[in-house]
């Protein structure tokens, strides 16, 4: 926005704004426009506006419209993106996202799938199986594991090679570290049920047993 004094608006034959339009020293787009016009109408013939200062005021003039052209396409692209990851979260819906979480239901085809994330490679990256009252049924030992995602899948058995009962379960993981073990995060599957735009834009995934999720907590889409 250019600046000008009100003193100069009124030799210029322009009226000052109104207090409730905003500070009486400011120019939008339009007024900046009038107002090099209203000069060019009014300089004296024996004194014309020197060039140098007039190419000034349009480069100005210039930096504002295209100020003002750059934020319309900022804001335009805002909204493509925005639809777009709304058109992508609604067709989540009836299918399995990776979500950060600790427990899953063991669903109808009696398996679990997961992941861990690991800060760095581990010498032996472990998953154990805990049931609803709290009691270790199964302990999974993958072995060496590199870094990053690591993913895994429990069969819904116990230990002991018996089916488990329906339920919700706990699944913790550890990795080698040194001369004991460290507890990594733990990411499992859930199923997307609904999808949410908050007032923000912000999307949110309503998945079974876990309520709603942010969008941009998924780590994995299954197929």
């Amino acid at each position: 926005m250019t600046q000008i004094s009100p003193d100069m608006l009124d030799r210029l034959g322009l009226s000052r704004p109104q207090k409730d339009e905003g500070p009486a020293d400011r120019l939008g787009q339009s007024d900046f426009l009038k107002l090099m016009t209203t000069q060019l109408q009014n300089q004296d013939p024996f004194e014309p506006m020197e060039n140098g200062e007039f190419i000034g005021q349009m480069a100005q003039f210039s930096t504002v419209t295209g100020i003002e052209e750059l934020s319309k396409s900022f804001e335009q692209l805002a909204q493509s993106m925005g639809q777009s990851q709304t058109l992508q979260a609604a067709s989540l819906v009836g299918k399995d996202v990776l979500v950060p979480t600790d427990f899953s239901e063991l669903g109808a085809d009696g398996a679990v799938r997961g992941a861990v994330d690991l800060e760095q490679s581990t010498g032996q990256l472990q998953v154990e199986v805990y049931s609803p009252t709290g009691e270790r049924i199964r302990s999974m030992n993958l072995g060496s594991a590199s870094e990053g995602l690591q993913e895994f899948t429990w069969d819904g058995l116990r230990d002991d090679g018996t089916p488990a009962a329906p339920g919700v379960y706990e699944f913790r993981a550890s990795a080698q570290s040194g001369s004991g073990n460290e507890a990594v995060d733990v990411f499992l599957d859930a199923r997307v049920e609904s999808v949410s735009v908050g007032d923000d834009s912000s999307l949110g995934l309503m998945v079974r047993g876990l309520g709603e999720i942010n969008f941009s907590d998924v780590r994995r889409i299954s197929s």
